[in-house]
């Protein structure tokens, strides 16, 4: 081999050791050192570079490791036979370097947002308490329930707001829909029900999660005051899955007879209801409809509620709530699950809600959305009258719209995109004459929403 040339630098950052691995790692790359040729032994090389024997050994050991050297006993250490993986582009690969946040193309920031719709600076206020104050609970895996403390405010929040009666240990936390639902999965295997009804429309996610997990799924149609329950499964125990605060897409609201009907129904036929409480805090136009959780007295509901649309999309805390008897069935298989929250969010969350910083948030929420969603009424009724119909105008963080087009939904939603709109295409509800898309509004600054609407609007007509 060439001479060692290295030339190491004592007053550098960088430990002895690592500029000669380095060094030794790009000849044997660069093939200065060929495969299979001798490298220094270790005194010989400690010699020439004026370092210890010891460090020396430190540097040819890491080499030994990645496969850059190989070690024959009695003889030495050799390089290794490295294979250059084959060029695909024109050229050799860049480094990935360090990301600038700055300048980085987040896939995200496509979309327009509003930052006054929450208060980080309160919830990095709570944050920092737990970092500082709490520090060691973050030491020890979460509870696979989740945060005991987060579940007592989650119970002390639904009874007031919603009227969901529960204590904290019926409530499980978890992220997102779709791991509570596999949760819920195995209890009703345990109960043995194994055939779901779906709103159709509805929250396509949730149907495809069930038959994932091998469920019979009903599609029941939906009118104005909620599921068809006369189309209810009987004779068979069965889930239903609805949303009777705010239906999903139609915003549809159950009123309260059909909501002891539906009760009745569960009861007769030793049944379950999966009430999704859909952005059932977010409701513009009197009161908040009562969860149908608290007229249960049969222990058939389990209710289901997120924080996504009242703190921030990227927390993915959600919860359910089971009747008891569920509950103890769930004790019983959660020790096969890790919490998949973040403990230190749980944490942060809970002491959101004990300083009263999330009423807070939800009140100021609503007058927001509120003024948000009447500029947006007010500007398709000036641009788009008998071209644009919005349905489901009373709560939430979107509307419907029924567009009069011969566009597809899709090629409406690209092009609302263009205008870092957030639109998405509704196959269900399209028809030969409309189609159909679901408009979240909530994140467009208030000043900005008329120019916004004009500007979708001149895109789909054009």
């Amino acid at each position: 081999m060439r001479p060692i040339t290295l030339q190491l630098q004592p007053e550098s950052s960088q430990p002895l050791y690592i500029q000669l691995y380095e060094y030794l790692k790009a000849e044997i790359a660069a093939g200065g050192i060929a495969a299979g040729e001798k490298l220094p032994s270790l005194r010989k090389i400690a010699r020439d570079l004026g370092i210890s024997v010891t460090t020396a050994e430190m540097a040819y050991s890491q080499l030994l490791v990645e496969g850059y050297v190989e070690s024959r006993p009695q003889s030495g250490y050799y390089a290794g036979a490295l294979r250059a993986p084959a060029q695909t582009g024109g050229g050799p690969r860049a480094a990935a370097g360090d990301i600038d946040f700055d300048t980085y193309p987040f896939e995200e920031a496509r979309y327009k947002y509003d930052l006054s719709c929450f208060d980080f600076v309160k919830w990095k206020k709570c944050m920092s308490k737990v970092l500082n104050e709490h520090s060691a609970l973050l030491l020890f895996e979460s509870d696979p329930q989740g945060e005991k403390v987060l579940r007592h405010e989650i119970s002390k929040y639904l009874y007031t707001s919603r009227g969901v009666i529960c204590r904290p240990e019926q409530i499980v936390i978890s992220a997102g829909t779709q791991s509570l639902i596999s949760y819920l999965a195995r209890i009703m295997r345990h109960m043995s029900i194994d055939h779901v009804a779906t709103e159709d429309p509805g929250y396509a996610p949730v149907q495809n999660i069930f038959r994932d997990h091998g469920f019979a799924i009903t599609r029941i149609p939906v009118e104005q005051d909620g599921i068809v329950i006369e189309r209810l499964p009987v004779n068979i125990p069965s889930a239903v899955y609805v949303s009777p605060s705010n239906q999903f897409p139609t915003g549809s609201v159950m009123p309260i007879g059909r909501r002891y009907q539906l009760l009745e129904w569960a009861s007769a036929n030793h049944s379950i209801i999966l009430e999704d409480d859909y952005d059932s805090e977010l409701r513009y136009f009197g009161k908040p409809v009562p969860a149908l959780q608290g007229l249960d007295e049969g222990d058939c509901v389990v209710y289901f509620g997120s924080f996504s649309s009242t703190l921030f999309p990227a927390i993915r805390i959600s919860y359910m709530v089971l009747p008891r008897p569920m509950a103890d069935l769930f004790q019983q298989i959660k020790g096969d699950y890790n919490q998949p929250c973040s403990k230190e969010e749980q944490l942060t969350l809970a002491m959101f809600m004990e300083n009263g910083y999330y009423y807070t948030n939800i009140r100021r929420l609503r007058s927001l959305y509120s003024q948000k969603l009447q500029a947006v009424l007010a500007a398709f009724a000036r641009y788009a009258p008998g071209f644009v119909t919005p349905l489901n105008t009373n709560s939430g963080i979107n509307i419907t719209l029924r567009v009069r087009t011969s566009l597809t939904p899709e090629e409406l939603s690209a092009r609302a995109g263009s205008i870092s709109l957030h639109v998405r295409p509704v196959a269900s509800l399209t028809d030969q004459e409309t189609a159909a898309l679901i408009f979240y509004y909530n994140q467009v600054p208030l000043a900005e929403i008329d120019e916004s609407v004009r500007d979708m609007i001149d895109l789909w007509r054009s």
